[in-house]
């Protein structure tokens, strides 16, 4: 469920005409609907009730700081894979120990920045990652409480590129060789080993994959507490897909997901901490484009908008669904045309829907693709000097602009030509 809807004609984020957005911001924009963040936070939180647990959102799927901070105040902690992540979660008011920092090439900077303002726990990935945060922690005075990240050999069954679970992909230990790992962690004077960590991959439409992982993930506690070690909390990461078509199949539901981690490890008495990104943000932003044209090729018509690959490259990089709308309701009954629908960027790929069948639209018309709260804005770019999608918040009939468009100016004064030109 999100809170776009149709209403006198027009698409609606929650109460606000998006053609009244459009107006005053111009297209391409993102725009997110704080009802729908905060919805989708609140059913991973009740689907662990009764546990002791923190929804830890990932925030590479969406990291405005405007996010954050409407999240953290409903109780969410962060899950930060960079030293600017850590800082942006840091500058939206998320305390430190509310910070899990995962990611697969932490350098001595970014633990030293985590160390000094405050970290939840560092998600380790391997035993030169643990030495160098050991010997970084010991410098500092500090110990910094880790959990590794055992790779359990699990097929999510999603993109290959988005897999993470399997023995070929770049993340996490071995499982079968955690006990000599968390040994060696054991032995290291700057770390503290309070848990498991596995994420296994994104966009997960299925339950079984996760119950593979989190049973092997409960053997492996039961055996290191039996070796010595104080297993106490399990950051179990995140994954879980959302319905990207408006068909009748969807993926599973938080409170499903939340029972099977309750029957998986809900008995060995850990603190549970989860990694949704997502599912909270996923549908709750759309991308707003307008048409510039209408092009009759030789076998299908072309719709050319002013929203590219550099805006939303995940159709050009995952070949992904958006379903894409128009902005005005159009009439019961009508007759749907066949588009490509294409970006203005001098690319191939610039194509973000080949034959696909929508209401007719015309030049100047407003378009909206769903679906792309998470990996949207944060993966754009200026590719072809495209100034970077400003991004807008609304909540209830308000709306504020949370990035803007930058000015062609400001972009051309970041260059620095060399003296010798």
């Amino acid at each position: 469920m999100d809170h776009f809807l149709y209403r006198d004609g027009t698409l609606h984020a929650e109460d606000v005409p998006l053609s009244e957005i459009a107006a005053e911001v111009g297209t391409p924009f993102y725009v997110y609907s704080t009802a729908t963040l905060l919805r989708h936070y609140t059913l991973f939180d009740e689907a662990l009730e009764g546990t002791d647990h923190l929804v830890c959102y990932a925030m590479k799927a969406a990291s405005n700081q405007a996010i954050l901070k409407t999240l953290a105040e409903a109780g969410a902690g962060m899950d930060v894979v960079s030293q600017g992540e850590y800082l942006r979660a840091r500058a939206a008011g998320v305390p430190g120990d509310r910070i899990v920092f995962s990611g697969v090439g932490k350098t001595a900077a970014e633990m030293r920045t985590a160390l000094e303002g405050g970290i939840r726990q560092f998600n380790v990935e391997s035993e030169p990652e643990m030495q160098a945060l050991s010997a970084v922690a010991s410098e500092m005075g500090r110990i910094a409480p880790i959990t590794i990240r055992i790779n359990p050999d699990v097929d999510a069954k999603t993109h290959a590129k988005i897999a993470t679970g399997k023995s070929e992909n770049k993340f996490g230990i071995p499982i079968s060789r955690a006990r000599q790992v968390y040994a060696l962690a054991a032995s290291l004077p700057g770390l503290e080993v309070i848990g498991i960590d596995v994420h296994i991959g994104s966009q997960l439409t299925e339950l079984a994959p996760f119950e593979a992982a989190y049973l092997k993930v409960a053997e492996l506690t039961e055996t290191l507490r039996a070796d010595g070690h104080d297993i106490r909390r399990l950051d179990l990461g995140g994954g879980l897909g959302i319905p990207y078509t408006r068909s009748n199949e969807a993926p599973p539901l938080p409170l499903e997901y939340g029972v099977l981690i309750k029957r998986t490890v809900g008995h060995l008495g850990c603190e549970i901490e989860i990694e949704p990104g997502r599912l909270i943000a996923g549908n709750a932003g759309l991308l707003v484009t307008g048409v510039i044209y209408v092009k009759s090729g030789e076998d299908r018509d072309f719709l050319i908008v002013d929203g590219a690959m550099n805006d939303l490259i995940r159709p050009a990089m995952y070949e992904a669904h958006h379903d894409i709308i128009p902005v005005t309701e159009p009439a019961p009954g009508t007759e749907h045309a066949t588009y490509d629908i294409v970006g203005p960027v001098c690319e191939t790929g610039d194509t973000f829907a080949r034959q696909r069948a929508m209401p007719p639209v015309a030049a100047g018309d407003l378009i909206a693709f769903r679906s792309a709260g998470a990996y949207g804005a944060v993966m754009a770019s200026e590719y072809n000097t495209r100034p970077l999608v400003p991004e807008v918040m609304v909540n209830g009939d308000q709306f504020a602009v949370i990035r803007r468009r930058p000015t062609f100016d400001e972009i051309l004064k970041r260059d620095t030509i060399p003296a010798w030109l």
